[in-house]
């Protein structure tokens, strides 16, 4: 089992500690949006237009392997972890949207939406977890994030919504044991 210990950052709520089934660490912490999207929120969502708040929700999945190479190995877990990501931001989503708060996730791969139509601009969801997170990421052929703890074995992802973040993080506990990821 993987450990991580519990550290508050100066933003809204402490990360949510998880850990799937293969002892793989997952974290995922509430946030106000970054400068690049406040600045550019209707060219990466469009549909989005009268929000008054908007929250960054940062689920970061620890890889079973380092992220920075771009090996077959690699590629198999970040569709692995990308897969894992949508079906569960999916339900977070739908569960917040059916209480009436409009919400998104940003496909990885793409970096458009997928419940909203896509704007001009793409959302690097690498960029958004080193500007909330404080983390570096290396440049290579793609961005890399580095984890305190996992180096780069991280694989990060976003979801946006208007939900308040006491409403995300309860959706969030209800629907990730649905995912096999238990609290740590």
């Amino acid at each position: 089992m993987v450990y991580s210990p519990k550290v508050c950052v100066p933003q809204p709520s402490c990360p949510i500690h998880l850990v799937s089934k293969t002892g793989q660490a997952v974290e995922i912490s509430i946030h106000t949006p970054s400068p690049y999207i406040c600045a550019n929120c209707e060219q990466i969502l469009p549909d989005w237009k009268q929000q008054q708040f908007l929250w960054v929700v940062l689920v970061l999945q620890q890889s079973r392997y380092p992220l920075e190479e771009m090996t077959t190995e690699t590629e198999k877990e970040k569709e692995k972890l990308r897969e894992k990501f949508m079906r569960f931001g999916c339900d977070v989503a739908f569960n917040l949207r059916d209480r009436g708060y409009l919400t998104d996730l940003i496909d990885p791969r793409t970096g458009y939406p997928l419940l909203s139509h896509s704007g001009l601009f793409p959302h690097d969801d690498t960029a958004a977890a080193q500007a909330l997170l404080k983390y570096p990421a290396i440049e290579n052929k793609c961005h890399v994030l580095v984890h305190p703890h996992w180096g780069t074995a991280v694989y990060p992802s976003v979801m946006l919504s208007e939900a308040p973040p006491d409403m995300i993080e309860l959706v969030t506990k209800a629907v990730a044991p649905m995912h096999g990821w238990i609290e740590n």
